[in-house]
């Protein structure tokens, strides 16, 4: 197992001023700011981290990315911090769910597409590229629409990256569809595989006219 030098505690961090900040790894710190946080790494660890769990950053965010580090660095975390055991397992589960395609790499075990939402939204949206699906909806308490209805912007999916993001073209469709239908929806949600009666674009959406 390799050896690491603790580093000074940072001064900064790409989410703002750290409010604490504690070293759970020499040379791995746990930071938290007035809004978000997750793990900085020293640059050994971060040269360090397998090819296949390595961001382009040495700062690993704390909703998805804290857990590639930990995973890389599992063993020694077994061995350190045994109060944490429980983010070895978390670990696991959150880049299996999140990073499917790094977990894939890094432990030779393929995800189901089940157990991951990057798999089932990547695989949702590329089998509706060149449709029109929805991109923001609003209930029937807006002016615009109906009681038990529900109005939505759709745009032609383009592509779909690796993480599930889909790329939409720029024009814009507005239309009702029925609230009950619309509640029930999966991953995603396309005008063309949907009754829905097309509407102009709602006044509130227009520019304002400036006068003088």
């Amino acid at each position: 197992m390799a050896r690491f030098a603790s580093s000074p505690s940072p001064s900064h961090s790409i989410w703002g001023s750290i409010i604490m900040a504690e070293e759970f790894l020499p040379g791995l710190w746990v930071v938290t700011t007035a809004s978000h946080g997750g793990i900085m790494l020293s640059a050994p660890r971060q040269a360090a981290m397998p090819e296949a769990l390595r961001l382009g950053t040495a700062n690993y965010e704390e909703d998805c990315d804290w857990a590639l580090p930990v995973l890389a660095f599992r063993d020694e975390f077994e061995a350190a911090r045994p109060d944490r055991a429980s983010w070895l397992q978390l670990a696991f589960d959150t880049v299996r769910c999140w990073h499917p395609d790094r977990y894939e790499a890094f432990t030779g075990d393929a995800v189901p597409e089940n157990a991951s939402r990057v798999l089932r939204q990547r695989a949702a949206y590329l089998a509706v590229i060149g449709k029109y699906c929805v991109t923001a909806a609003w209930g029937d308490w807006a002016d615009w629409v109906p009681k038990g209805k529900t109005g939505v912007v759709a745009c032609k999916v383009l592509s779909v990256d690796h993480l599930g993001n889909a790329t939409y073209g720029e024009e814009r469709r507005y239309a009702l569809v029925d609230k009950q239908t619309y509640s029930e929806r999966d991953e995603v949600f396309c005008l063309d595989d949907h009754e829905h009666k097309l509407i102009e674009m709602p006044e509130e959406f227009r520019p304002t006219k400036r006068i003088g």
